[in-house]
């Protein structure tokens, strides 16, 4: 079985930044390679919300709310993915996720998997 285990959220004041990060865990020689992968976001009664996102060959988007505050980057070597948020605003408090799609080598198929989610809070 292969986990992401993310790490780095916490309460900040706004103006603050945080660096957050994922790392595939487990079963990693299961792993024939990481495709894209990404950072989403959720908050109580809304639905999850995909905050940034990086293909394997370093192609990024985000979303409008963060361009020009967060970076996403990736470590192949490592299966490592990460976010640095900075200039934070209270609104960007939120429960933040990573995700990423897998190859297995046994079946090269693609699979689809989550972290367990990381709370970040903003305060004003």
């Amino acid at each position: 079985q292969v986990q992401l285990v993310e790490s780095g959220g916490g309460l900040v004041q706004a103006g603050g930044s945080l660096r957050l990060s994922c790392a595939a865990s487990g079963n990693i020689f299961s792993i024939n390679r990481i495709n894209r992968m990404g950072w989403y976001r959720q908050t109580p009664g809304k639905q999850r919300e995909l905050v940034a996102a990086i293909t394997s060959g370093g192609s990024t988007n985000y979303a409008d709310s963060v361009k020009g505050r967060f970076t996403i980057s990736r470590d192949n070597a490592k299966n490592t993915v990460n976010l640095q948020m900075n200039s934070l605003k209270p609104e960007d408090t939120a429960v933040y996720y990573c995700n990423a799609n897998l190859v297995v080598t046994s079946t090269r198929n693609e699979y689809n998997y989550w972290g367990q989610g990381t709370q970040v809070t903003v305060s004003s």
